[in-house]
C-alpha cells in the first residue's frame, strides 16, 4: 500500500530514493522519509508528516553524497500521521522502512519494552527493535538477524533493512507485500514497485512470499526463510519512462482516461479474429476439453474490479446461458464458506495483481482444488504468478488512485474469456459473431466517444459542483457501468453517490430524491430503454435534478441536461457510457479543487486488509 525504495551502489542515494518516492506517490501515503549512511557508518535520517515536498525541504540542509540508503511513504495504520510515526524506524544501529501489517506486534512489544525505548505508536518499529535483538550491535550477520526476527512475525511485511555497522548491504525480504530488485551495473535497487526503477535499469527479481535478499552493489543473494538458495529469476521490466509521466496532460487520471483507445487495443493484439468471428487466449491454458467441461464461474474482485466482474457477467451469461457466474467482493468472500461447484473456474480480477483481499481469496480457492484464471494488469505481480493460467490486460501503469482503463480492459478480457469457452461448447457463430465484432470496434469508438463529449461533460460537471450528494441509476448491463460510475465520482470528489438498479427505487432510493441530491441515468438503448425513460420519469416527478447519458438519439425528457453519444455500437454501449462518467468525476473534482490523482485516504495498491 504504502512505497518503498533502497539503493547500494556508486551513485548519489539521496537523489535516487526521492526520485523513486516521488514515483511511488500515485500508491497513496500521508507521510515520508529517507535515511542514507556513509562509509564509515554514520547515518542520516530525515523525515517529514505530509508530501515529499516537505521530505525535500529538510533534505536541502542535509545534503550528503552517501552511497546506500532506504526511503519510505507512509499511509497510517498503526498510529496517526506524524515525523515521529514516519518510516524508517531506528532500533540500536538498525533502520527499517517496511509495509504491511505485523498482526502480533503488541506481544512482540510487550517482551522488548525492557531493551528498547519505543519512539512511535507503529508496528514497524517493534520489527525494527526484534531485529535488533537478534542482531546484538553487530555480533551477528544482519541478514540473519532479520530472518530470526521474521520466522516470530504473524502479518504481512515486504521489508527493507541497512544497519551503521555494515554500510555496504541491505536485507530485504517480502510476505504478501510486494519487492522488486533491480539488476544495474555496480548499483542494486530496490522498490516496492517496478515504476520507481524505470530509467535505472530494465532488469529484475520479483521476490516470492518467503524469500529474503541480502543485495550488495555487485551482488544479489537471495534464500528462503529456512535458508534454502533460491534461483532468482531476472525479468525484464516491460513499463517505459513515457508510461508513467503525465505527456501533456494536467493529471494523470485524464491521461489514462484518454489512453482507453490505445490501452484497450493492447489488450485486443492478437486476440480477436473479426474475419473468422473468434477470439483466441493463450494465457488462461485450459484445452478445449477442460473449456467445455466448465459449469459454473466465479469472478473475483474488489472495488472496480468487483464492477468489472459483475459487468462482464451480464454478457457471459447471455451468449452462454448453460454457465451460472457468481461474482463476489473479495474482502467478504475470503471469511465465507462458499460451496464452488464441480466444474467451476475462478477468475481472480486485480489490476496491481497484490490486492490483499483478493489473493488471499485465490489461495482459499486453490485449496479447494478450483481451476484460476488470473485478470491482471501488472506484470510479475503476485497474483499473476500464482493463478494456474492468466489473462494479462496489458493497459500500461494506472498512476491515478483511481482505476479507468483497467476497468474497460478488463472487462473485455473476462468476455473474451467467455467467448472463448462457448467457443469451445460450439456456441452458434451467429450468436458470438455481434460480440466479437463489437470488441473490435471498440477502441475506435472509445476514441470517437472522448473526443466528441468531453467539453460537453466539463460544462455539465461545473453546473454540479456545489452538490454533496448524487444517485447513479442503470438497468440490466448499464447498473454496473452505474455502479463504477457512481464509485469514480465518490472517490476523486467526496460526493456522497451511491448506485441502484432503476427498479429499485420504489424500494427505498425514491426517498432521497430532493434538492440536496442530483442523480445520472445510464440509458442504453434497447429492450429496457422503455422501462428505464418510465424510472427516469419517476424522478423527474419529484423535481430530480436530473443528468441522462444515452445513445438514443430521439429521447426528449425535460431533464436538466443530456449527453447523447453517437455510436454504431449496440452491445457494450455501458462501456461507453461508463467514459463519460469517469470525464464526469474528473471534471467536477478539478472544479471542487481536490487532488485528483491522490485522494484523500485512499491508496492504488492495497496491500493490507
Amino acid at each position: 500500500m504504502c512505497g518503498i525504495v533502497g539503493y547500494v551502489g556508486e551513485k548519489d542515494a539521496q537523489n535516487f530514493l526521492i526520485s523513486g518516492l516521488k514515483r511511488l506517490e500515485y500508491r497513496g501515503y500521508d507521510s515520508a522519509g529517507i535515511v542514507t549512511i556513509s562509509e564509515n557508518g554514520k547515518a542520516t535520517l530525515i523525515r517529514a508528516k505530509g508530501k515529499i515536498v516537505e521530505l525535500e525541504k529538510k533534505l536541502s540542509k542535509n545534503k550528503n553524497d552517501d552511497k546506500i540508503g532506504i526511503g519510505h511513504t507512509r499511509w497510517a495504520t498503526h498510529g496517526e500521521p506524524s515525523e515521529n510515526n514516519a518510516h524508517p524506524h531506528k532500533a540500536g544501529s538498525i533502520y527499517l522502512v517496511h509495509n504491511g501489517i505485523i498482526e502480533n506486534y503488541k506481544e512482540l512489544k510487550a517482551e522488548l519494552v525492557s531493551s528498547h525505548d519505543f519512539k512511535s505508536n507503529t508496528d514497524t518499529e517493534v520489527l525494527a527493535a526484534l531485529i535488533n535483538s537478534f542482531y546484538d550491535n553487530g555480533k551477528h550477520p544482519l541478514v540473519n538477524a532479520v530472518v530470526q526476527a521474521l520466522k516470530l512475525v504473524k502479518g504481512t511485511y515486504g521489508i527493507a533493512v541497512v544497519s551503521e555497522l555494515e554500510p555496504e548491504e541491505m536485507v530485504v525480504a517480502r510476505c504478501g507485500s510486494p519487492l522488486v530488485i533491480g539488476v544495474g551495473h555496480d548499483e542494486t535497487l530496490v522498490a516496492s514497485d517496478a515504476s520507481a526503477l524505470v530509467g535505472h535499469t530494465k532488469n529484475a527479481i520479483y521476490l516470492n512470499d518467503g524469500e529474503v535478499a541480502l543485495i550488495t552493489k555487485n551482488s544479489i543473494e537471495v534464500k528462503t526463510l529456512n535458508a534454502e538458495p533460491v534461483s532468482a529469476k531476472v525479468e525484464e521490466i516491460e513499463t517505459n519512462l513515457a508510461a508513467i509521466q503525465k505527456g501533456g496532460y494536467d493529471h494523470f487520471l485524464l491521461k489514462e482516461i484518454m489512453e482507453q483507445p490505445e490501452s484497450l487495443s493492447e489488450t485486443l493484439r492478437g486476440r480477436v479474429d473479426v474475419e473468422n468471428n473468434t477470439v483466441h487466449l493463450g494465457g488462461p491454458g485450459l484445452s478445449q476439453d477442460e473449456l467445455r467441461s466448465i459449469k459454473h464461474l466465479v469472478i473475483v474482485g474488489c472495488g472496480t474490479a468487483y464492477h468489472a466482474g459483475l459487468l462482464a457477467s451480464y454478457y457471459i451469461e447471455k451468449f452462454t446461458p448453460e454457465i451460472t457466474v457468481e461474482v463476489v467482493i473479495a474482502s467478504e468472500y475470503r471469511y465465507r464458506d462458499a460451496y464452488i461447484p464441480d466444474d467451476s473456474v475462478a477468475l481472480i480480477v486485480s489490476q496491481s495483481g497484490e490486492t490483499a483481499d483478493t489473493l488471499a481469496c485465490l489461495r482459499e480457492i486453490k485449496k479447494k482444488g478450483v481451476k484460476t484464471i488470473g485478470i491482471v494488469n501488472a506484470i510479475g505481480s503476485t497474483i499473476a504468478r500464482e493463478v494456474d493460467g492468466g489473462t494479462y490486460v496489458h493497459v500500461g501503469p494506472e498512476i491515478s488512485v483511481a482505476s479507468t482503463k483497467a476497468f474497460t480492459s478488463q472487462v473485455i478480457a473476462m468476455v473474451m474469456f467467455g467467448l472463448t469457452i462457448a467457443q469451445a461448447k460450439s456456441v452458434k457463430s451467429s450468436i458470438l459473431a455481434p460480440y466479437i465484432k463489437e470488441i473490435a470496434a471498440l477502441p475506435e469508438e472509445i476514441r470517437k466517444v472522448l473526443k466528441d463529449n468531453s467539453e460537453i461533460v466539463k460544462t455539465i460537471a461545473s453546473k454540479y459542483v456545489d452538490y454533496d450528494h448524487a444517485i447513479y441509476l442503470g438497468r440490466d448491463t448499464a447498473y454496473p457501468s452505474a455502479m463504477e460510475g457512481a464509485l469514480k465520482l465518490k472517490e476523486i470528489s467526496y460526493v456522497d453517490a451511491n448506485a441502484y438498479a432503476f427498479g429499485e427505487l420504489k424500494h427505498g432510493p425514491l426517498a432521497l430524491v430532493d434538492d440536496r441530491f442530483f442523480e445520472i441515468a445510464l440509458l442504453p438503448e434497447g429492450p429496457l430503454f422503455e422501462k428505464a425513460v418510465s424510472n427516469v420519469q419517476e424522478v423527474l416527478a419529484r423535481d430530480g435534478h436530473m443528468i441522462v447519458i444515452t445513445d438514443a438519439q430521439e429521447f426528449d425528457l425535460p431533464v436538466e441536461n443530456v449527453v447523447k453519444i453517437t455510436t454504431d455500437i449496440k452491445i457494450f454501449t455501458p462501456l461507453l457510457m461508463n467514459l463519460i462518467s469517469q470525464l464526469f468525476a474528473y471534471y467536477t473534482t478539478v472544479a471542487k479543487g481536490f487532488n485528483v490523482d491522490q485522494p484523500r485516504n485512499l491508496a492504488k495498491s492495497v496491500t493490507v486488509e
